[in-house]
């Protein structure tokens, strides 16, 4: 049983907000590395304890998210060129993905430092369904028969990730407390609308998340029908709402694609 684990940052429990925690220049930004790499080592054991055979852990964060000298040895790591190309080295061999330390999608009220790959997305549409970077990333693993199955990060992003994929299973590691949706905001202001939020223990995050991927794995093991999938299906369409940048005004980008998603979520002109 080989797992693709794709970790982000912003949903980690203790990573209290993006200027300070998320970006090397920030004073915490070691601290939160620490963190995320805690709560990966809790799913390395959750599902090892499962069975699986195999586990990459695919360091999803711009600027980097996983402290490998903290990283459990069972596990390999893949940082690719970042920003890379969809499908971020996923490929036929793996049998299921796993989300650690994510965060809902641009848009979401109550959601803990919510975005869509950037600030500066209002939405991000395919074929019509809003999806965030849980979204676009679990469609990708569908074209290669690679089903989600297990998800970590803030409640906004638990709640997300049920409606999408229902039946995965999922940790919630705090709240936002923010509400709106923050569309009126710039890609500035957006940055730092939602920072605010209710954290559980980190320690207690971490049994949660050990206990969540065991379960997620032994389940899939025995019922992989419980697991559902997006189910996009060809042709594609996707409609990307960009922010207001700074002078730059706000603008719309729609791409189609006849055949393939993933060539689809690589076109950004």
């Amino acid at each position: 049983m080989k797992v693709y684990m794709m970790t982000d940052l912003e949903g980690v429990c203790g990573v209290l907000g993006f200027d300070q925690w998320a970006v090397p220049e920030g004073r915490y930004y070691d601290e939160a590395k620490r963190l995320l790499t805690l709560e990966v080592n809790a799913a390395i054991e959750g599902f090892c304890a499962a069975g699986a055979t195999e586990i990459d852990v695919i360091d999803g964060h711009g600027h980097g998210g996983i402290n490998q000298l903290l990283l459990d040895r069972r596990a390999g790591y893949l940082r690719g060129p970042w920003p890379g190309p969809y499908p971020l080295m996923m490929d036929e061999s793996y049998d299921v993905m796993a989300f650690v330390g994510q965060h809902a999608k641009a848009g979401t009220p109550c959601a803990h430092m919510a975005h869509t790959g950037m600030f500066s997305v209002l939405d991000y549409e395919v074929n019509g369904l809003s999806v965030g970077e849980y979204g676009l990333y679990t469609m990708c693993g569908e074209t290669m028969g690679i089903r989600t199955i297990f998800g970590s990060g803030d409640e906004a992003f638990a709640q997300e990730a049920q409606a999408l994929t229902p039946g995965v299973e999922t940790v919630s590691v705090k709240r936002g407390i923010n509400p709106g949706s923050g569309d009126e905001c710039s890609a500035e202001g957006y940055r730092q609308k939602n920072n605010g939020a209710r954290h559980m223990h980190p320690e207690r995050a971490r049994e949660l998340i050990r206990a969540g991927a065991e379960q997620a794995l032994r389940r899939f093991a025995e019922a992989p029908e419980t697991f559902a999938a997006i189910g996009m299906r060809p042709p594609y369409r996707k409609v990307v709402k960009y922010r207001s940048v700074g002078a730059n005004p706000a603008y719309t980008l729609i791409r189609e694609n006849e055949r393939c998603l993933i060539e689809l979520l690589n076109t950004y002109t």
